[in-house]
């Protein structure tokens, strides 16, 4: 899976977990009705009637919200979190076998229908009420595929990444045994600085640190790396910076070697 589209699952996750929480007061407002929602709405706003009434014009009708969401979630859920699929979709579909509505049946769908059930006396049975914990069930399965995304997107993106990080150094190898010293020496340079990135990120360091200096200082006091790999990680990004800066002294091969196998075994031993 190309690292792009893991990219864009991960928004797609984000913004169905945003406007899952319009959709649970789209669902609100259909059961408690304008006045009753309203009141509720001022009071989580600090009894500020002006941010209530600013807000429920962004609350829109919930079938409309709903089904929008729904549809989205389903594609997410049938590709990430395929063992889930028919969970989801029974929360929403209303039972083919189902001869009365009552509050343990009362589906997603029968709320997108505006469905209201009412017993003696006028009591209500079963009405868009029933179906918020259903709804709730739906968003935790989106958000259980949130976690599951987040945990596995780092090894995803480090197992791509190792194997682009192998084809460069390849590059870089062949660079050198034709004679082109300096640019072997940079592609190897920027597979090491790659790979730094990536470390940092896993330990979530800071998207600050954006250099090989910075980075092995954090590594090395987070305790992520020991003395020796700090100081080997040095002694590499100073031949780095030698093989990008034009006006310095010309890198040797034998330098340049230390580069690449240096950051071959970086690569493999430092996570």
């Amino acid at each position: 899976m190309d690292v792009s589209n893991l990219e864009k699952y991960r928004k797609d996750l984000d913004k169905l977990l945003l406007e899952a929480n319009w959709v649970t007061q789209s669902l609100m407002l259909e059961y408690l009705g304008e006045s009753e929602f309203y009141l509720q709405l001022v009071d989580a706003l600090g009894n500020d009637e002006k941010k209530a009434k600013a807000h429920m014009k962004d609350v829109k009708p919930f079938a409309s919200a709903y089904q929008q969401w729904y549809s989205e979630s389903l594609t997410l859920v049938k590709q990430l979190l395929p063992e889930r699929l028919t969970d989801f979709i029974r929360l929403y579909e209303k039972p083919k076998t189902r001869k009365d509505i009552t509050f343990e049946n009362y589906k997603l769908e029968d709320a997108c229908q505006g469905l209201r059930v009412t017993g003696p006396l006028g009591k209500v049975l079963a009405d868009a009420s029933s179906a918020r914990p259903l709804l709730a069930q739906q968003v935790a399965i989106v958000e259980a595929i949130k976690r599951r995304f987040e945990s596995s997107l780092f090894e995803i993106k480090q197992t791509v990444q190792a194997d682009l990080f192998d084809s460069e150094l390849d590059s870089a190898q062949h660079l050198l045994k034709a004679g082109y010293t300096r640019a072997a020496g940079v592609i190897a340079g920027v597979v090491l600085e790659g790979h730094l990135k990536m470390v940092r990120d896993r330990h979530d360091l800071g998207k600050n640190l954006k250099t090989i200096t910075p980075i092995i200082e954090k590594l090395k006091s987070e305790g992520v790396i020991d003395l020796p790999q700090y100081r080997q990680l040095q002694y590499l990004g100073d031949i780095r910076n030698l093989c990008s800066h034009k006006n310095s002294d010309e890198p040797t091969p034998d330098q340049v070697l230390e580069l690449i196998s240096g950051t071959i075994k970086s690569v493999k031993n430092i996570f």
